[in-house]
């Protein structure tokens, strides 16, 4: 399978909820979720979700960010992937804690390639521990709200 039939890639507009859950399915649709809520209530008001198309092969994503990116989430057909990237700070403080995360994030992480921006690690969300995992993770990128 090519990776533009693995991608929503209609240029028009965005696409709505409804279509994400029947692209991904909704299992992994109900992990997406769980992502964007956990991203609203950990970090309120500092994100403005933005809507991304990266042309016929990448199609549609959905990117968090501030002054740098936060995480980006990527509907694929039948999964669903989220993107973080760690600058050299970053990568130093999950180094730290790589110990508490599952096998399968360690992988992902440790096979990941660093750009000239950082280490992109591209993660499949298709279970409970990648969901603790990634909360992990985006708190490395930063500091959750109401926590010290």
């Amino acid at each position: 399978m090519e990776q533009s039939d693995l991608r929503i890639t209609k240029p028009d507009k965005p696409p709505t909820d409804a279509e994400i859950s029947g692209w991904i399915g909704r299992k992994a649709y109900l992990y997406w979720q769980q992502v964007t809520k956990f991203i609203e209530q950990f970090y309120p008001a500092v994100f403005e979700p933005e809507w991304l198309y990266g042309g016929k092969k990448h199609g549609w994503s959905l990117r968090y960010k501030k002054s740098k990116s936060f995480c980006t989430l990527i509907p694929e057909k039948n999964r669903f992937a989220l993107l973080i990237v760690f600058g050299a700070e970053e990568r130093a403080k999950v180094e730290g804690i790589k110990n508490n995360l599952s096998r399968q994030t360690q992988e992902a992480y440790d096979k990941a390639v660093v750009y000239h921006d950082g280490k992109w690690v591209l993660l499949t969300i298709d279970n409970n521990e990648i969901i603790r995992d990634v909360k992990c993770l985006l708190a490395v990128k930063r500091k959750r709200k109401g926590l010290h």
